[in-house]
């Protein structure tokens, strides 16, 4: 029998009534990105925020994957611990993540070829209460056809063997990569535009020099950043926003981004 992590952030982070989220989810992805690509985006970084809040930025990256929705096969899912103190990276035990519309399987082969790097380790702790990779598994669920996924939660690790891990999975059109990560932490909505247009610009420079000041993926981000560098890769921005948009307060915001690399 599979084993299962069961959704923890559902009717937290998003809705836990399976036709209240498609409903939302469906309305998100039926509009149109200016400037998209014929081509399939390789990497798309994200924020992980309550829908609330970032969902809709979100969504557009996701938009980009309704025409390629069979070639991708295969999800590597990449962001920062937030509940667990965790040193290197950790892959779950289990074989399927559920969701409120269903569940995804995961790339279990994969995974396990991972734990041939020291970093990489099995910790369902790790996994159980992080909300970063979980709130893109509704997205995944309603705009693929057929896929399995590699969930990584990056604790504290060298940014060399995270970027040994990215090249490792990197694969080819048929797997995608996917950085969660949110921008500044609780800065003024003035302080929190600046810092984050230049984190932004680092990014649309692929270059992997982030601080967890800029973004708390930092870390995955740099090892994804400079794995694209060195694929000659692009940087489109999709959107940029900030909580205080939405929560009113301007005093403490938490910054979103959505990018798309081809």
């Amino acid at each position: 029998m599979p084993s299962y992590r069961p959704p923890a952030v559902a009717g937290l982070f998003y809705s836990s009534d399976p036709q209240i989220l498609d409903q939302q989810i469906h309305r998100w992805l039926d509009v149109t990105v200016p400037g998209a690509s014929d081509h399939c985006p390789k990497v798309l970084v994200v924020p992980h925020a309550g829908y609330f809040s970032s969902g809709e930025i979100a969504a557009l990256a996701y938009v980009l994957l309704k025409p390629f929705s069979h070639q991708i096969r295969r999800v590597v899912l990449l962001g920062p611990t937030h509940r667990h103190g965790l040193h290197g990276m950790a892959i779950p035990s289990v074989d399927v993540f559920q969701t409120p519309i269903g569940p995804i399987t995961l790339d279990r082969k994969t995974m396990a070829d991972l734990l041939m790097n020291s970093e990489v380790m099995v910790s369902d702790e790790a996994h159980a209460f992080e909300h970063s990779l979980e709130v893109q598994l509704p997205f995944l669920k309603r705009v693929l056809t057929d896929f399995v996924m590699v969930p990584l939660a990056i604790g504290r690790t060298d940014s060399d063997a995270v970027f040994g891990v990215v090249e490792q999975l990197w694969g080819g059109d048929e797997t995608l990569v996917i950085v969660s990560t949110d921008l500044s932490h609780f800065l003024t909505s003035t302080r929190a535009s600046r810092r984050d247009r230049q984190t932004l610009e680092k990014i649309m420079r692929l270059s992997p020099t982030l601080e967890p000041e800029d973004a708390c993926g930092a870390l995955a981000l740099n090892g994804v950043l400079r794995a694209s560098s060195q694929r000659g890769l692009h940087a489109k921005l999709l959107a940029a926003t900030h909580s205080g948009i939405t929560t009113g307060d301007m005093r403490r915001v938490v910054g979103y981004g959505t990018v798309a690399l081809w």
